[in-house]
């Protein structure tokens, strides 16, 4: 016997999902603002990807083209990867949500790590499923607790690799020892969103794991280091079988035409992209030793933003730090919903805004750097 009620009704599981919550971007009564609370990064976008888009944005009448093969050509170029293994989409948010929707349903498990992005988790429970979270090791991924958690409903897995807000990677031997150890019929997603930034010898995206399994797909973004978070770019690099399944359900025209023109004009000027990464890397080690000199400690990063963690004293926890830094135009990250109370996460800014930090931070702590 159906139900008879007043209003329409999300189907059940709908309402138990808490809505992300993107990070401030505002300090009211404050001149001037630093936001450094979303991984953008401060270089902005190569003027060629800027001079696409102005192009592409010429014939807004038209709609763009539904296999955005421009860009996808453009990636491949750059990485030597096959064009029909590669799949673009309105931000690497969709692509995992298109997953979610063709493979997981009700009665399965997909694993999550503990301090992985809170998009898994709004996903896979949108789709019916029942996320599994798995506790991770120093704020790292730990391998043999996912491996532990496996049951015959998991049908995937997805690590963030580098972390957020960890800022920690796995080793690709980690990783290959993972895979190995999953049933082939779960996929193994590996969020490689801040890949670009990663200076390790042990640390692999994913795609050669891609290209040589059935059950490994990878996801990238636009919005970081190519400084095109606007425009929502992500891609995907995956087996046929996959990408041929997502591609029955997804959106005929799920990218604008000048993303797909500004995308791949970032993309093919690697210069400017090294010329962002040595920023980075730069003050990466800057800001971890300031912030180590003032008493503070911070988790070892491979990405672009540091994770601060605060003393567990009254007036200089991290929502006291938080306060203080946003009525100075300072805007962290506050972490408490990834199980960092008494954490910030800060982007590697611009040189003034890192030195502002630095200073304000000291003034908090009552130290210098």
């Amino acid at each position: 016997m159906s139900i008879v009620t007043s209003e329409p009704v999300p189907r059940p599981g709908i309402l138990d999902i808490a809505a992300y919550v993107p990070g401030k971007e505002h300090a009211p009564g404050v001149a001037r603002v630093f936001k450094l609370s979303s991984n953008e990064t401060p270089l902005g976008p190569s003027p060629k990807a800027i001079e696409a888009f102005r192009h592409g944005a010429e014939h807004l009448e038209l709609y763009p083209d539904g296999q955005a093969l421009a860009l996808r050509e453009a990636i491949a170029s750059v990485h030597g990867l096959n064009v029909a293994n590669i799949m673009c989409g309105n931000g690497s948010d969709e692509l995992l949500g298109l997953l979610c929707h063709v493979y997981l349903g009700q009665g399965d498990e997909a694993i999550i790590t503990e301090h992985g992005f809170l998009v898994y988790k709004i996903q896979i429970m949108g789709a019916g499923a029942a996320p599994v979270e798995v506790k991770e090791k120093d704020c790292a991924v730990d391998v043999d607790a996912i491996l532990a958690a496996v049951t015959e409903k998991t049908k995937m897995v997805f690590i963030a690799n580098p972390g957020n807000p960890t800022g920690t990677y796995v080793p690709v031997a980690d990783i290959r020892r993972l895979h190995a150890g999953l049933p082939k019929h779960v996929i193994l997603v590996l969020d490689a969103a801040y890949a670009e930034y990663v200076r390790r010898n042990d640390y692999e995206a994913g795609l050669e794991l891609v290209s040589s399994n059935r059950n490994v797909v990878m996801t990238r973004t636009f919005s970081k280091v190519y400084g095109l978070a606007a425009l929502r770019i992500g891609w995907m690099y995956g087996p046929a079988g996959i990408l041929d399944a997502l591609n029955r359900v997804r959106g005929p025209f799920n990218m604008n035409a000048p993303a797909i023109a500004a995308g791949a004009a970032a993309i093919r000027d690697q210069a400017f992209v090294e010329k962002a990464v040595e920023h980075n890397t730069l003050w990466l080690d800057k800001l971890t030793h300031a912030f180590q000199a003032i008493g503070l400690k911070v988790t070892p990063s491979v990405t672009n933003f540091i994770l601060i963690h605060f003393p567990d004293v009254d007036g200089k926890r991290a929502p006291e730090a938080d306060a203080f830094l946003t009525s100075r135009g300072y805007i962290l990250r506050a972490v408490k919903g990834y199980g960092f109370p008494n954490a910030l996460r800060m982007t590697v800014g611009s040189e003034e805004a890192n030195r502002g930090v630095i200073e304000a931070l000291g003034e908090f702590m009552g130290r210098s750097a």
